[in-house]
């Protein structure tokens, strides 16, 4: 067994447990006098993915001297980390990248500068086109190459590099990214450990923005796993495009297993001292095995709360969507999960509006649902994405019909959701205590199934996990009591 001395990091934290939103990443300042600073700014849009790879540009332009700034305005860097799953979300990109153009324009008048880099999936998939449309931006950083960016921000600077960067060097990346500090600041951390999809669904362009299906070796994992916990890092989501198609390299002196899969992984992480809770996703359910079924059933620090995205209850749609699975096979998978697990919550997504969605197929979605009555989901309509198959599929669906159904699949969502928060009253629930709550006297913290929980309690129980009595809930927190013989029991 592996031990690691648990070392609590200051109080308080940010929340890096939303699972969609744009954010700006915060930075420490590096070591270096005021007269050296630097301002950079990064806005996080999209996924947990696209958070881990600000947070470690942030690492990395630590060594540069760059400190935080909360707001564009004075930065000398601006870093726009963009997603490409929907189309508002590129466009959002754009409006942004307008609303700069006056602050960059307004640093040069003053006679200094400001370097805007636009990275992440937008960046992979319309490189050429940002630079067409938004001459402001200076350098276009891909997913798989924004571990260059101090050599290629230093290039831009003496203007000898080139200013747009898109290669897939997958490897390359996480050997760079295995050396730098993490800098943390609160109780869980997010961890990619694979990358990549190889399922190229006809509605999605991550195969295209993050390439080919690619695992880390355990060994790097678990080094950085080690490091998160000896800073205090209590809990760790285990992240991926198809996290649960995850098989790395085994770890020195199991080479003969050759390879590892997400379910012998997350045993071995639970092992390391100081970590109390494991979380994963986004997962596949072409990607499910006995293995990691199980894993749910024997090890405890692994979060009893799965996401496992399913798109469509039709099997028409889904084969339409290429997804390579039936309604009912999904709906097994869940059926097996809960026979092992049975206090497990389920997560899912949805897409409605797919080209050639009938009102059949619509009802087949909402059946499904009410089968395995979410804990929570994310639902949205089809967006079409340049260059992927759905984009130029007959029978686009109205958008009127579209948003209709949308709105009834949502209500129906959002009854399941508030239904399972209910459920949780009166129950005692373990929460990992993250920060000051919004009233004074309060801290909010989360529960084993990702739930916001609030009640009033001292500050000293920030970065523990407490026993708390749940007294309310809505649909989007619980609202509770310590129990006071446990709180400091973990």
């Amino acid at each position: 067994m592996e031990l690691i001395n648990h070392r609590p990091s200051k109080s308080g934290g940010s929340d890096t447990t939303a699972p969609q939103g744009a954010e700006a990443a915060e930075m420490d300042a590096a070591p270096v006098s005021d007269g050296d600073k630097k301002r950079v700014f990064i806005k996080t849009y999209g996924c947990q993915m696209n958070v881990y790879d600000s947070e470690r540009m942030r690492d990395l332009l630590g060594p540069l001297g760059y400190a935080p700034s909360d707001t564009p305005e004075g930065s000398d860097l601006v870093i726009l980390n963009t997603c490409h799953i929907r189309e508002k979300a590129a466009e959002k990109v754009y409006s942004e990248l307008g609303r700069l153009r006056p602050l960059k324009e307004a640093k040069e008048a003053e006679g200094s500068s400001m370097t805007i880099t636009v990275a992440g999936c937008v960046a992979q998939a319309e490189g050429a086109e940002i630079k067409r449309r938004a001459p402001v931006v200076d350098l276009v950083v891909g997913p798989q190459t924004y571990h260059k960016l101090p050599e290629l921000i230093a290039e831009v600077h003496r203007g000898t590099g080139q200013s747009l960067d898109t290669e897939f060097e997958v490897e390359d990346k996480f050997d760079v990214l295995a050396t730098p500090e993490r800098q943390i600041d609160g109780y869980s951390a997010f961890v990619t450990v694979q990358e990549g999809c190889d399922k190229f669904c006809t509605f999605c362009v991550v195969p295209y923005t993050r390439g080919a299906e690619w695992s880390r070796p355990v060994d790097q994992i678990v080094a950085e796993v080690r490091a998160l916990a000896a800073k205090g890092i209590r809990e760790i989501t285990l992240l991926g495009q198809n996290v649960n198609a995850y098989h790395g390299d085994a770890p020195s002196g199991d080479e003969a297993s050759g390879t590892w899969g997400l379910g012998r992984l997350v045993r071995h992480l639970a092992l390391i001292g100081g970590i109390d809770r494991i979380r994963f996703t986004t997962s596949h359910p072409r990607d499910m095995d006995e293995e990691l079924i199980q894993t749910f059933a024997d090890e405890p620090k692994l979060m009893p709360y799965f996401h496992l995205p399913v798109q469509a209850g039709s099997d028409r749609i889904l084969k339409s969507m290429n997804r390579k699975h039936t309604a009912e096979e999904y709906i097994a998978i869940i059926d097996r999960l809960r026979e092992v697990r049975p206090d497990i919550a389920i997560s899912g997504d949805m897409i409605v509006g797919f080209p050639g969605e009938s009102d059949e197929d619509f009802e087949a979605t909402m059946e499904l649902v009410r089968r395995v009555n979410y804990a929570s989901c994310f639902s949205f309509k089809y967006s079409r994405r340049p260059g992927t198959p759905g984009a130029a599929m007959a029978g686009q669906v109205d958008e009127k019909v579209s948003s209709e159904r949308l709105a009834r699949l949502q209500a129906l969502l959002a009854e399941q959701q508030e239904a399972f928060n209910q459920s949780m009253i009166g129950k005692t629930l373990p929460v990992l205590f993250e920060r000051e709550g919004r009233n004074e006297g309060q801290l909010n913290g989360r529960s084993p199934y990702l739930q916001a929980v609030h009640c009033d309690a001292p500050l000293e129980l920030i970065g523990q996990i407490v026993n708390v009595e749940i007294t309310g809930a809505s649909k989007n927190a619980l609202a509770g009591r310590l129990v006071p013989e446990e709180t400091r029991a973990a």
